[in-house]
């Protein structure tokens, strides 16, 4: 029998956040609790019909069963430019500035392997999605947190960040509309960060995953779109939370040509690309009218505000977010994060993400998802209320 030891990067690793809170819910459904689980951003509603159907379809085509292009079928880049210049007004070559993923979370992981060496310094929001500083301890870089904190509209402050840590950094990830607290960005908050981008000579990887969920019509704009954006970073997407494609795994990057070049050398050696027949049901995707999507929207904006006027009226403080399904609130006082989420889930039975699971500067906040229909919403609020 052999002697099988982690190596040290997967030893140093934290418990990833959402593997634990499966843990803590499995626990709890063991005893026969009726779990209302608004933890994880998974969204409930299912695919869009047309979607599946174009799947089907395509899944029968013997071409789609062989091995597929590694930075993806150039029908499905041609349908992510086309996306972006009607929706954002972008214009991008499909052959050399867009890269197909196997979700997002996949090319934030991977991208520091690309651009990082030992020592390198990779900056990062937090809280923020813990796949940016693990994907960065993985390339051997050292990842450093710039706090969001409500006082600054959960934006970084660049000029508090030291000298001698930009002129050392390589990398910046930045994520708006923001998991987990919701905020979103101006146009002039990512002209600032294209400045110190060019001054320090810094990649900026945005992460846009949620784009395009957002609420009383105040659509969330994009990074690419700025002045000078596509000279210092990419973007990156999901179809997962636009058309509830979460098990699809499917996404993308696009922007500096360069920046795309160096991604896809490592998705080259490390992945085989996505399945052909999901490329071609996302073309699909990325063509539906955006009447389908403002019914989704619709269903998350009366979530929303369910669970927005339910948790106030319960004396949480809580902002009502402008866009991504995500609510963010204070802890009451007594609590902190951790022990919060153990108390709603042993009192109320209601599941929520402890906001320091997203980084230091989350200690004090929870996190809910609108994942669950707005009566079931309605039911958590009135649990909690009774817990309280």
């Amino acid at each position: 029998m052999i002697k099988v030891e982690l190596a040290d990067r997967v030893k140093n690793l934290p418990p990833y956040l959402f593997a634990s809170i499966d843990k803590m819910k499995q626990e709890a459904l063991a005893k026969g609790v009726d779990v209302i689980d608004i933890s994880i951003g998974d969204p409930d509603i299912p695919t869009p019909k047309h979607i599946v159907e174009a799947m089907q379809k395509a899944v029968e085509k013997p071409e789609h069963h062989r091995y597929p292009s590694y930075e993806g079928m150039l029908a499905y880049r041609a349908a992510v430019a086309d996306w972006y210049s009607q929706r954002f007004s972008v214009s991008l070559d499909p052959k050399t500035e867009v890269l197909s993923l196997i979700g997002s979370k996949e090319g934030i992981g991977h991208i520091p392997f690309a651009f990082i060496n030992p020592g390198d310094v990779v900056l990062h929001s937090s809280p923020g999605y813990p796949v940016y500083p693990v994907g960065t301890m993985f390339a051997g870089g050292e990842p450093y947190a710039m706090p969001l904190v409500d006082s600054n509209d959960f934006l970084p402050d660049f000029d508090s960040i030291p000298d001698n840590v930009l002129n050392r950094a390589k990398l910046m990830f930045i994520n708006y509309p923001n998991n987990p607290t919701a905020a979103t960005a101006s146009k002039e908050f990512f002209k600032r960060a294209i400045q110190v981008a060019e001054k320090f000579n810094i990649i900026i990887c945005h992460d846009a995953a949620y784009s395009e969920v957002y609420f009383d019509g105040k659509k969330p704009i994009s990074f690419l779109e700025v002045e000078g954006a596509k000279e210092v970073g990419i973007e990156m997407h999901s179809l997962s939370k636009t058309y509830n494609m979460t098990g699809w795994r499917i996404g993308f990057a696009a922007g500096h040509k360069d920046v795309i070049f160096g991604l896809g050398k490592i998705k080259t050696n490390l992945d085989s690309g996505v399945f052909q027949a999901v490329q071609e049901a996302s073309i699909t995707a990325l063509k539906t009218d955006d009447s389908v999507l403002a019914g989704i929207r619709s269903v998350y904006q009366e979530r929303r505000d369910v669970m927005y006027n339910g948790l106030k009226s319960l004396g949480l403080e809580v902002k009502k977010p402008e866009a991504t399904f995500y609510l963010w609130a204070k802890v009451p006082d007594g609590y902190t994060s951790q022990s919060f989420v153990a108390h709603l889930l042993e009192k109320a039975g209601v599941l929520g993400t402890p906001g320091v699971g997203f980084g230091a500067p989350g200690e004090g906040y929870i996190r809910f998802a609108l994942t669950q229909q707005a009566s079931r919403m309605q039911e958590a609020v009135e649990r909690i209320r009774k817990a309280l």
